[in-house]
């Protein structure tokens, strides 16, 4: 299980963290989750009755670690493993592909780490019918559309000669994501009446929307030289900026009719140290704005200042775990019925608990992050010595 440590001391901890550090336990954590039969990486690893049970492979799982592995190369930084076999492992079987959202990551991964392979990504699909082929882009899913523009814009970036082909396409997915953004600045999770739950999909909106949308309009802005995406950016992260927790996190569910939390857990370990600051670095890049105090805030929740003063670092076994959320149903239903109605009330740590599992593509995201900071030398060599 993860360390504890007493509540009187997480004002204080990691108030300055270590970041080649947490890269390099990123390391070590892709390394526990590597197949070398497979050359692929494991869906997950879970910690239950005392042991760790690691699922079997995931080429969605393995292409998000590679990307985040590709950005800590582009610096310089080490890594233990053998990039090329294993991105073309991941490349030869695409039946993995079943939304938008997929095929988006396909682009990325190519365009990033096979960038002679992007054309047959491209002409594997035809870009026109994808926001009607996939059910994610039928029902204008935020998440799923955030990450196919991501694709788009990486796309035109690195090849500006196709920036043309590719720019009905993507001012389409733009229109739809804008459609999707209350006049708070969140976006609901859906923008069609078609999906299941329609009303409620679009009023609310997850942590996820919220934020694969910001990262997804910051690339798309740049790609095509257009500023207006980035208002709409900004109106989301300045939103759920003055919503994160007194702790850092980043809270599961928002409402864009009120601007306000509607339901706190789980709070996920991906975000506080992944997504959101790659998101909100990208999106201060491309503004001049620093959202630095924030992604401090979410750090610091990793390491102890959190709600149960649990280090959610489980060093000796290399993983960073997967969340603090209630544990069992009722403390579920508990916590969902006292957000949503009593939005402001603190209940305490009561019913919550550390899930201990992880997944490769929250190391992954932290690499994205923050691999341009490297790792300690010392460390590299542990990490190639554990393979």
């Amino acid at each position: 299980m993860a360390s504890t440590q007493p509540a009187a001391t997480q004002a204080g901890c990691a108030a300055e963290l270590d970041i080649p550090s947490l890269n390099a336990l990123a390391l070590r954590s892709l390394v526990s989750l590597f197949d070398e039969k497979e050359q692929l990486f494991s869906e997950r690893v879970v910690l239950h009755g005392g042991r760790y049970l690691r699922d079997k492979t995931s080429r969605r799982q393995t292409i998000r670690a590679l990307l985040g592995l590709h950005r800590l190369a582009e610096f310089g930084g080490t890594q233990p493993f053998d990039i090329a076999a294993i991105r073309d492992v991941a490349f030869q079987d695409r039946s993995w592909i079943r939304s938008a959202g997929d095929l988006g990551l396909l682009t990325s991964f190519a365009v990033a780490c096979l960038p002679d392979r992007l054309g047959v990504v491209l002409d594997e699909v035809d870009l026109e019918k994808v926001l009607h082929s996939f059910e994610d882009g039928r029902q204008a899913q935020t998440t799923g559309l955030a990450w196919f523009l991501a694709g788009l814009a990486h796309a035109a970036l690195a090849r500006p000669e196709m920036r043309s082909a590719l720019t009905d396409v993507a001012v389409d997915t733009y229109r739809l994501l804008r459609d999707n953004q209350g006049h708070t600045g969140i976006f609901g999770h859906s923008g069609s009446p078609r999906f299941p739950l329609g009303p409620l999909c679009r009023r609310f909106g997850t942590f996820s929307d919220q934020i694969s949308v910001i990262y997804s309009l910051s690339v798309f802005a740049k790609a095509f030289e257009i500023e207006e995406p980035l208002e709409s950016a900004l109106a989301c992260a300045n939103a759920i900026c003055a919503l994160q927790g007194e702790l850092g996190q980043w809270w599961f569910l928002y409402d864009k009719r009120t601007c306000r939390v509607v339901k706190r857990y789980p709070v996920l370990s991906p975000h506080q140290d992944g997504i959101a600051p790659c998101a909100l670095r990208a999106l201060g890049e491309a503004t001049g704005r620093s959202f630095d105090k924030a992604i401090s805030k979410g750090l610091s929740w990793i390491t102890g200042a959190n709600e149960l003063g649990s280090d959610l670092r489980e060093l000796d076994q290399e993983f960073i775990w997967d969340s603090i959320e209630p544990m069992g149903w009722w403390a579920e239903c508990r916590r969902a019925a006292l957000d949503f109605l009593i939005p402001l009330r603190e209940v305490g740590a009561d019913g919550l608990g550390v899930r201990c599992q992880t997944h490769p593509e929250h190391f992954g995201w932290l690499l994205c992050a923050f691999g341009n900071l490297g790792v300690p030398k010392a460390a590299s060599r542990v990490a190639r010595q554990g393979s």
